[in-house]
């Protein structure tokens, strides 16, 4: 067959930064690469094509998502594609090095690709003897390779040193191939800002800070050096994956709770998350509960900081949209979805519960407030207020009763500063302010200067 662009349909996740591929194979069939659990993209483009997935590929044993592969061996009775190395326990068929799979037109070659995970495969998409396009998981990505340490500190610096082999092998291909990550900007698998999600091997042999180390040993100091830290519910989802996740029939629906019945949830170790804008959440909330405004980043952020054992009631404002709590939940594993508050904060204070409020100031009424910067530490080396002490978000909450008393709270425009002095209130503290704004509005409405340099983090 002859391979036009149009027969590649990226399919981005913006909050978790990753993208998924469908392959029109141009007979009715398609190739899902990368795949996740939330469907609702790839299923409306297969069916804007009138295309059935005859084959599910994935690279890794995810850990930032729940894969979709086994959902569309259920829906659509694909062949799931993947590394026999993986130890995966549903049906799949495994895949090694050199491997190659007929798609009809199209071949598939699995390369080994470890460094990222042990099992990791890239696959090759051929046209005879050309070569289109490489799937690259996450070795390559535009820019820089994948995060080599979620398999624990103690086998960093070995993946490293095996994703540094695996990008010399990657970029022997011939430069016009096109290469296809499955992370990008905002996936905390270490890909760089920016807004390029696909690039070629020729373009990353010029552009790729990594492919210019000089040598193995500087390749996997840059690396390392690199890597942040990385949601909690990361060190979960691999095994999940190995296992397979459920497969699941309809759209999940919200139960809708009355206020006694948030109440009697929260008592038995249930957690309320409410999800509407942060001003809202300031206006008027139930004590105790966690503000994660419902964003892109909503998943991430639930991840991180609650577990998936627990069950969940929300609060949402007019107008959200309860499939996308529901999808964002599922995609990373929480399924003890309890409900949505019936009415709201107006059927919560109607029922006779008083709401607490915090303190959602611009940065000209922050009252000299000692300044705790929640960003991730290479934000905030970037750029912070003078003075400012960084207490990333996602590890706030187990030193949360240790932050400074009576803080301005602040982060890039003012979500996650009040996802911070959610659980900072939870700790016990009374006297919390959140930053409508960031480090340049409060540095411009006090006359400073921004400074570089991770002074005042803590880790």
């Amino acid at each position: 067959m002859g391979f036009a662009d149009d027969h590649l349909i990226p399919l981005v996740d913006e909050g978790l930064g990753n993208s998924a591929y469908l392959v029109d194979l141009a007979d009715g069939r398609a190739l899902a690469v990368d795949a996740g659990r939330d469907l609702r993209a790839l299923h409306a483009a297969a069916e804007r094509r009138g295309l059935t997935v005859a084959y599910a590929a994935d690279t890794h044993l995810h850990a930032d998502f729940l894969s979709g592969a086994v959902q569309l061996g259920h829906d659509h009775g694909a062949t799931i594609l993947a590394s026999a190395a993986g130890g995966r326990v549903f049906d799949h068929q495994g895949l090694a090095e050199g491997d190659e799979v007929d798609l009809g037109g199209l071949t598939l070659r699995a390369l080994a690709t470890p460094g990222h995970t042990d099992e990791h495969l890239s696959f090759l998409l051929l046209d005879g003897a050309r070569e289109l396009g490489v799937f690259t998981g996450g070795s390559l990505i535009v820019n820089s390779a994948a995060r080599t340490d979620l398999l624990g500190a103690d086998r960093t610096e070995e993946l490293a040193r095996a994703q540094y082999h695996s990008l010399q092998r990657l970029t022997a291909l011939p430069d016009e191939t096109a290469v296809w990550p499955t992370h990008g900007a905002g996936s905390f698998c270490s890909a760089p800002p920016g807004t390029k999600r696909t690039t070629t091997i020729g373009a990353q042999k010029q552009a790729n800070p990594l492919l210019a180390a000089p040598d193995e040993g500087a390749f996997v100091s840059q690396l390392i050096a690199s890597l942040g830290t990385y949601p909690t519910y990361f060190d979960r989802l691999g095994e999940a994956n190995r296992r397979g996740p459920a497969v699941v029939t309809g759209t999940p629906l919200l139960t809708e709770l009355s206020a006694e019945r948030v109440r009697a949830l929260v008592a038995d170790g249930g957690h309320v998350v409410d999800l509407r804008p942060a001003a809202d959440y300031a206006a008027g909330h139930i004590p105790g509960s966690l503000s994660i405004p419902l964003r892109g980043q909503f998943a991430t952020w639930l991840g991180w900081l609650l577990p998936d054992t627990a069950p969940l009631a929300f609060v949402t404002a007019d107008g959200q949209d309860l499939s996308e709590i529901v999808w964002q939940a599922y995609k990373i594993g929480y399924e003890r979805l309890a409900g949505r508050l019936a009415g709201g904060m107006t059927a919560w204070t109607a029922a006779g519960h008083r709401p607490a409020t915090t303190a959602f100031v611009t940065a000209d009424r922050t009252d000299n407030r000692p300044y705790v910067d929640v960003r991730q530490k290479s934000e905030f080396a970037a750029g912070h207020v003078p003075g400012a002490v960084n207490i990333e978000l996602g590890g706030l909450a187990p030193v949360a009763a240790d932050a400074p008393e009576g803080a301005v709270v602040a982060c890039g425009h003012g979500e996650r500063a009040m996802t911070a002095a959610s659980l900072l209130e939870r700790a016990g503290h009374t006297d919390v302010a959140v930053l409508d704004g960031g480090p340049a509005d409060y540095a411009a409405a006090h006359g400073e200067q921004l400074v570089q340099g991770a002074e005042g983090h803590r880790s």
